[in-house]
């Protein structure tokens, strides 16, 4: 009777387990969330030009999400001029890129972001660790550029690697993102220095090495822009949009109506905040508390998430 008994118990015991594996099954295969590179993919499959706010660190990352932005572009100037105060001249390290983007991450999780990953700080092995630890970390592409490191000491002009060096970046880029999912946006930035024959011949060269998403730098003029869109075989081409540099930048508008598909402007945001910081100081100079720009306080501690945090502190105060 014991051994009946025992037979029993295991069989049901058994049968317990299998429900549990068949619904762990179907679970994780029905309500598994969406990785961000698949989300970007569902963003970018839309028929609406995608842009993407330029950030830098945490704050950015939460307002913009909080704005109703989906994307955004983990910009390298912007992180520069944030971490070091200077100029975009590849001063800025991977390491400190990735500290950036994690502070971004843990700010907004939602939100999907582009991180710029410059030239992959290296060689093509650098650009495989790169790409790497960006699509572990939950970024959804990563951008790669052609210009070569380190890079000359001037700020004119922009050497580049030669075409073949760049095919071998981009093919080590898109190698290491299958790990991940991690989608690659190839760049070049040769328009200035060898014309935009060249850079149409190596974004169809990106298209063949299997890069997600290109990105012609400084065209100089509507036709190039159409040029660079027709070499992407119908994938997605970025462009930046803020007034300033040596290229054309087209509205929103335009640059939908041009092909084009995501955007940013690294300046749209960084500007106007070195502006406040700037009135903020010279308020003080002046001998008063704020710049007439400046937001209440109540509203800066609503931004900053102080009464959120109080909320949910409740939950763990002792009596």
């Amino acid at each position: 009777m014991i051994t009946v008994i025992r037979n029993r118990l295991e069989a049901r015991s058994i049968a317990r387990h299998d429900r549990y594996s068949i619904f762990r099954s179907i679970n994780c295969e029905e309500y598994q969330p969406m990785t961000p590179p698949e989300r970007l993919r569902q963003l970018l499959s839309k028929p609406d030009f995608v842009v993407m706010p330029a950030i830098w660190d945490g704050l950015t990352a939460r307002l913009s999400y909080e704005a109703g932005f989906e994307s955004a572009f983990l910009s390298g100037s912007c992180v520069a001029a944030s971490r070091l105060g200077g100029p975009d001249l590849d001063l800025i390290s991977f390491a400190e890129m990735f500290d950036s983007f994690t502070m971004t991450r843990n700010a907004a999780p939602d939100l999907i972001i582009l991180a710029d990953g410059d030239h992959g700080h290296g060689n093509a092995m650098n650009v495989q660790r790169t790409v790497r630890a960006f699509g572990l970390a939950g970024a959804a592409a990563v951008l790669i550029e052609d210009k070569i490191t380190p890079r000359a000491l001037t700020a004119a002009g922009k050497p580049c690697l030669s075409r073949d060096e760049a095919r071998m970046k981009v093919r080590a880029a898109v190698e290491a993102a299958k790990e991940s999912g991690i989608m690659v946006l190839a760049r070049t930035d040769c328009r200035p220095t060898l014309g935009i024959d060249e850079a149409v011949a190596r974004i169809e060269m990106y298209v063949e090495e299997g890069a997600d998403m290109l990105f012609l730098d400084s065209p100089a003029d509507e036709d190039e822009i159409k040029r660079a869109v027709a070499a992407g075989d119908g994938k997605p081409s970025f462009v930046v949009m803020s007034p300033g540099g040596v290229r054309e930048t087209p509205t929103a508008q335009r640059a939908a109506e041009l092909g084009l598909k995501i955007g940013t402007y690294p300046t749209n945001m960084l500007s106007p905040s070195i502006a406040g910081i700037k009135a903020g100081l010279a308020a003080q100079k002046a001998g008063n508390s704020d710049a007439d720009t400046a937001l209440s306080p109540d509203e800066l501690r609503t931004i900053l998430g102080y009464e959120a945090y109080e909320d949910k502190a409740k939950a763990f105060m002792l009596d």
